[in-house]
């Protein structure tokens, strides 16, 4: 028995190994514009523009500190509670950690951001899977947690 299951574990992570894919340039490039255009949304206090990032979808997921949150609407809402002005929302960097692809049109992003407020900083990391809509990558689920 203990060569079966030997066999079945080695097959596993090899097909574990296989799963993330290279991803092209072009969709690498895609995310990113995605990805500083939410930025640059975001330093200008402009939350409706930060959401176009995002699945217009009931089936959008957001899991916060607060838990978890589905669809683009009840997402924006979450954001406009939480960072209702400019000084709530401070300066906003993102730092991408890790950008794969997972199989073809999904996509994970692992990175940290970092909020310079007056009212105190804030800092975390985040996990994004990304889903391909013809040409255009959008975030389907969102992960974020304050590390402070």
């Amino acid at each position: 028995m203990k060569p079966f299951f030997l066999a079945v574990f080695l097959l596993l992570n090899i097909n574990l190994s296989f799963a993330q894919e290279q991803i092209s340039p072009a969709d690498r490039s895609a995310i990113l514009k995605v990805f500083n255009e939410q930025e640059s949304a975001w330093n200008r206090g402009d939350i409706p523009a930060f959401m176009e990032g995002y699945w217009k979808s009931e089936d959008l997921a957001f899991v916060g500190s607060s838990g978890a949150v589905f669809g683009w609407e009840a997402t924006k809402e979450r954001y406009l509670k939480g960072y209702p002005d400019t000084t709530a929302m401070g300066k906003l960097t993102f730092k991408v950690i890790k950008l794969q692809q997972v199989k073809e049109g999904v996509a994970q992003i692992i990175g940290s951001f970092h909020l310079k407020r007056s009212i105190g900083d804030l800092n975390g990391y985040f996990t994004l899977i990304w889903r391909k809509f013809d040409d255009k990558w959008l975030i389907i689920s969102d992960h974020t947690s304050a590390t402070n």
